[in-house]
């Protein structure tokens, strides 16, 4: 059995992660951490959402419990993530991290890569990691002559915008067709702005309710479009993804992973 910690228990993707690793006949939950002051530490987190007892209860410092388990998982924010990425490295403790918003940061957990195995990955859902390689596959095949365009929606509580799949994406795209995201990325646009820059790659983002994460990039061009949509609609999706990630990773000494990499999709 391969042992999991979770950080951010309390959390949506959090308690997710806790029910679906409490069912698992391969992975047992041996950690759970929550932030400093957080009502629900101390408390055990099976009984937290409901489940059997797991025997272990919700602690405020990962350093605690490092002897507990094999892998952490992390979907939590970029300043904790951080934080748990240094005392993983220094210990030697394998990750799995679905936090997005990193952003620069990014490069800690890269170089962390040296010392431990980490997957690191901006979606964990099965059917996103199968689309990037269709909107690879896409931008191959048509090419510049069709304008690029990316839609995403999320509940109103998520941070950061665009989110981390749809930076993805806009990636792959870039990278297929030989352009640097970074000047070539329009973020929303309002008022008279012109005809469109055919190499530009656009962005558009939703907030709202409670949709959990709804993905389309759009290919256009003369007489035809392309569309490649993804839509969550249970954090399941991710949470599915991210146990099989940390079963994955468990057997790997160092280095940073995708999805990719732990779905066998890479050529």
């Amino acid at each position: 059995m391969t042992r999991i910690a979770i950080a951010g228990a309390a959390g949506r993707m959090g308690r997710t992660l806790i029910e679906l690793c409490q069912a698992s006949d391969t992975l047992s939950l041996a950690a759970a951490v929550e932030r400093p002051g957080a009502p629900q530490v101390g408390l055990d987190p099976g009984v937290l959402v409901g489940s059997q007892p797991a025997g272990c209860v919700i602690v405020d410092d990962l350093a605690a419990v490092l002897d507990d388990f094999d892998v952490l998982i992390d979907f939590t924010l970029p300043e904790s993530t951080l934080r748990n990425v240094a005392t993983c490295r220094a210990a030697g403790k394998r990750m799995v991290i679905g936090t997005t918003g990193l952003g620069a940061d990014a490069a800690q957990v890269r170089a962390a890569g040296d010392d431990v195995a980490i997957v690191f990955a901006p979606n964990m859902s099965v059917g996103v990691n199968l689309c990037f390689r269709l909107i690879e596959l896409a931008a191959r095949a048509l090419g510049d002559d069709f304008d690029v365009e990316i839609v995403e929606a999320h509940h109103r509580h998520k941070i950061d915008a665009p989110s981390g799949t749809a930076v993805r994406m806009g990636e792959i795209v870039a990278e297929t067709l030989g352009r640097d995201l970074a000047t070539c990325a329009v973020y929303g646009r309002e008022g008279r702005t012109g005809p469109r820059d055919s190499r530009t790659i656009g962005f558009e983002t939703i907030r709202a309710g409670e949709i959990v994460g709804d993905h389309t990039v759009l290919f256009a061009g003369a007489g035809e479009r392309v569309e490649i949509t993804h839509r969550a609609a249970d954090r399941s999706t991710f949470a599915h993804g991210a146990l099989r990630a940390a079963a994955w990773v468990a057997a790997r000494d160092r280095g940073v992973f995708d999805m990719q990499d732990v779905l066998g999709l890479r050529d």
